[in-house]
Parts: C-alpha cells; structure tokens; sequence
C-alpha cells in the first residue's frame, strides 16, 4: 500500500509539474503573437505614412 501511494504522489508532482509548464509555454505563444501583431501593426502604419508622404494626400 505505501508503494502505490509513493507512485501516485510521484505522479501527480508530475502531472502538476507539467501543467506548469504548459502553463507558461502557452504564455510564451501568446506573447510572441502579440509581438507579430504590433510588428504588422507598426508596418502597415509606417507604409500608411510612407505612401500618404509619396502622394502628398492623406490615408484618413
């Protein structure tokens, strides 16, 4: 009996451990998705700004 319960506490440090670690992978995604979008975001402005200074007429 004090082997199964040595195995399952074993396994649920385990199990726990990896939830943790999903837990701030995921968060990682998330970030450098984030990141993708501001950098697309700043691009397009910058475009935005480029072709409004090229044809001296705004883009609003």
């Amino acid at each position: 009996m004090r082997g199964i319960k040595r195995v399952a506490g074993a396994m649920l440090a385990s199990a726990m451990m990896l939830g943790l670690t999903g837990c701030n992978t995921v968060a990682g995604a998330g970030r450098d998705v984030s990141s993708v979008g501001h950098n697309v975001s700043r691009g397009a402005t910058a475009t935005q700004q480029g072709i409004s200074n090229a044809t001296g007429s705004s883009t609003h």
